[in-house]
């Protein structure tokens, strides 16, 4: 067993260890060992990534900002509506750095932590002895204002915001003061975020995540079709006129563009299930999965919650 794979393992262990002794952080957090989302992989945002590659630098050539007569930030905070890639932004962060990536689903810990109570402090306790013994990990904190996420649906006034508050920044400050971690938050809310996040010693380099439309969709499709293409070890596209299909709709949300490339890919694995002609997909294929995507998103507007299909 390699080195790496060893230090891999015993990341493993020791998060799963921790987490299966308190529920909310066995049902909020997931923890990659080993990422494999390049800088590369993720289309557009330039801006965004040169902040992730110097952010990176504090792990990989941390002597470097010492001869500029700096330091590397406590943390980065990256802003942006949904989909647009702040997650790919992190994963991406970790596998530069040959880190382990663990997400934490801010929400999701929020709302098991109120309504499972227990013993927090000891849940902080070994939170932070977790991370003083487990090997250097990159981290998201995903969501921070999490009264508005909509893993809760709306805003939540019935929330005890003071008290986690409280409780989010001592996790946040005690994992930044271990030093070993590379420390990321994000948020689709930041105009309604509370500023104590952003204040120094925390998220302290604010980072916008922001695609430019529609050259920064059209280069993600790009690159996610190409790695569709590789993984199915065929051709799988026509000479797709990229440039219609996105300038169908106006979204701005990355994510959104590529769960639409795989609702048409599936459509054409169920054809050919059936016995039928599956041909490659064409700009129509995709032009007629936009607008479907769109109208039910329309739908989801007006229906007031629930489920539509």
């Amino acid at each position: 067993m390699e080195n790496r794979e060893i230090v891999q393992e015993r990341t493993a262990n020791l998060w799963g260890s921790f987490a299966r002794k308190f529920e909310p952080v066995l049902q909020s957090t997931v923890l990659d060992p080993k990422p494999a989302i390049e800088v590369g992989d993720i289309g557009g945002l330039a801006t965004a990534k040169e902040e992730i590659l110097t952010y990176a630098c504090a792990a990989t050539d941390p002597e470097v900002y010492g001869r500029w007569g700096t330091y590397p930030p406590s943390a980065l905070l990256l802003i942006g509506q949904r989909g647009v890639g702040k997650r790919l932004l992190a994963r991406a962060l970790a596998t530069r750095t040959v880190r382990a990536y663990l997400e934490i689903n801010i929400p999701r810990f929020v709302l098991e932590v109120i309504h499972r109570g227990g013993n927090v402090g000891e849940l902080v306790k070994g939170w932070t002895q977790t991370l003083a013994e487990i090997p250097p990990i990159t981290i998201l904190f995903n969501e921070l204002e999490f009264s508005q996420a909509q893993e809760i649906g709306t805003r939540r006034p019935d929330l005890p915001v003071g008290p986690v508050m409280d409780f989010l920044l001592d996790l946040i400050d005690r994992t930044i003061a271990e030093g070993n971690h590379l420390v990321v938050g994000s948020t689709n809310h930041p105009d309604t975020m509370a500023d104590a996040f952003a204040q120094p010693g925390r998220f302290e380099r604010i980072v916008e995540v922001n695609p430019v439309y529609p050259d920064d969709i059209i280069e993600a499709l790009k690159i996610h079709a190409a790695g569709c293409e590789k993984r199915a070890g065929h051709a799988l596209f026509e000479n797709v006129d990229w440039q219609t299909v996105v300038r169908r709709n106006k979204s701005e949300a990355t994510g959104d563009w590529i769960r639409i490339l795989h609702h048409v890919l599936r459509r054409k694995a169920r054809c050919e299930a059936a016995g039928e002609t599956a041909a490659l997909v064409s700009t129509h294929d995709l032009e007629v999965e936009v607008d479907r995507a769109r109208h039910v998103s329309a739908r989801l507007t007006t229906v007031g919650g629930g489920n539509y299909v």
